[in-house]
């Protein structure tokens, strides 16, 4: 007997659509997704990693339904997020037929699910599709609330569109495939939800954390109820402010630190992204401090709990030469939020109120930045 599976809709009116959470969730994909089609066809979008361990599971979930599909297998890693794989993946999908009212399947990370979202919503001028992500990260976060995008050299997530999915699988059994430093990068992303606005939920992180990332037998309970519970706080933000016109901003807590630091590491395995948002949240807690927002004392708290399950929490854990003040300020002014070239940042009045501050100085960002170890 299987384990019911949690449900976390997702309500945007005629956009809305249900996050399915629980193990083994994949086997009843094809039961799941039946209804949603119009033909019994799709295709599945995924990566040379992924279609290794989880492809043929997936297609198998399809076929016993009767659903007939195809794949398309991309490289992996953080370039694939580019015009280059966005043409090479959009002429693919018009050579197989996809006609508009198919449904495309997103079978990865987030990097998988940025890009096929984004071709979705561009193809034939936009078609549905279904995430199935792989990752803790893309789980409780890239996979849900609409935001897909690719990289440029300018910066990361800066070219894409607004486009829901029809469905999310979040089956928590798959993330036993997931190397201990993928894993972790993606627990930054659930500590996320605890700091910006949920003490009670950062407390529980903080006593059961090491053993959510242990990849024991005993795991998947307690990571269901983390990937449940961090998405129904996205969920509950997503449906209040769809387009992150106000309130959805608070999600980038850590974020505009964070891709400044993927950004000024070349978006490469010496830094993954969850990586950096850890580091990007207690720069942001820091900076809260600094502005006479909170105490010091929530920085140290937050590194203490990251350090305390694996994930670098400065910018002295990141490999490598030193990262230049300069550079990432840079990099931090090709955020999303800048508006009239002023920065806007994430801030805390405490860990569990997070609040955005607009026209945040340079000169205090800089001086945090070279006190917490980049150069000048």
């Amino acid at each position: 007997m299987t384990d019911p599976l949690q449900r976390v809709p997702v309500d945007l009116g005629g956009r809305s659509y249900d996050i399915l959470v629980g193990p083994n969730a994949l086997g009843a994909l094809g039961e799941t997704l039946s209804p949603l089609l119009a033909r019994p066809f799709a295709v599945i979008v995924t990566d040379e990693n992924v279609a290794k361990c989880h492809l043929a599971k997936t297609k198998d979930a399809l076929g016993a339904a009767g659903i007939a599909c195809e794949a398309i297998i991309l490289p992996a890693g953080e370039a694939t997020k580019s015009f280059a794989q966005l043409e090479a993946l959009t002429g693919q999908l018009l050579e197989l037929g996809v006609e508009r009212d198919d449904i495309v399947i997103a079978l990865g990370g987030g990097v998988i699910g940025d890009l096929t979202g984004f071709a979705a919503a561009t193809l034939r001028r936009g078609i549905r599709f279904v995430q199935v992500p792989t990752s803790l990260l893309a789980q409780v976060d890239s996979s849900v609330g609409g935001k897909t995008a690719i990289n440029v050299p300018q910066g990361k997530n800066l070219i894409g569109a607004f486009h829901q999915p029809s469905l999310v699988i979040g089956d928590v059994s798959l993330l036993g495939t997931l190397v201990p430093r993928q894993l972790r990068a993606g627990y930054a992303e659930v500590v996320k939800y605890g700091v910006l606005g949920d003490l009670e939920f950062f407390e529980w992180l903080e006593e059961n954390g090491a053993a959510l990332l242990s990849q024991g037998q005993n795991v998947v309970p307690l990571m269901a109820y983390a990937v449940t519970h961090s998405c129904e706080a996205k969920a509950k933000i997503v449906a209040a402010d769809e387009r992150e016109g106000g309130m959805r901003a608070l999600l980038n807590l850590g974020h505009t630190f964070g891709h400044a630091l993927e950004a000024a590491t070349g978006y490469s395995d010496r830094l993954f992204h969850g990586e950096g948002v850890a580091i990007g949240m207690g720069l942001a807690l820091d900076l809260s401090a600094r502005l006479g927002h909170c105490s010091a004392d929530c920085g140290q708290r937050l590194r203490a709990h990251l350090k305390a399950v694996g994930l670098p929490a400065t910018l002295g854990d990141i490999e490598g030469s030193p990262l230049g003040a300069a550079e990432l300020l840079v990099h931090m002014r090709q955020d999303k939020k800048v508006a009239q070239g002023k920065l806007t940042l994430i801030l805390n009045h405490s860990i569990g109120e997070s609040f955005i501050e607009k026209d945040v100085p340079a000169d205090v960002i800089f001086e945090l930045l070279i006190t917490s170890g980049a150069t000048t």
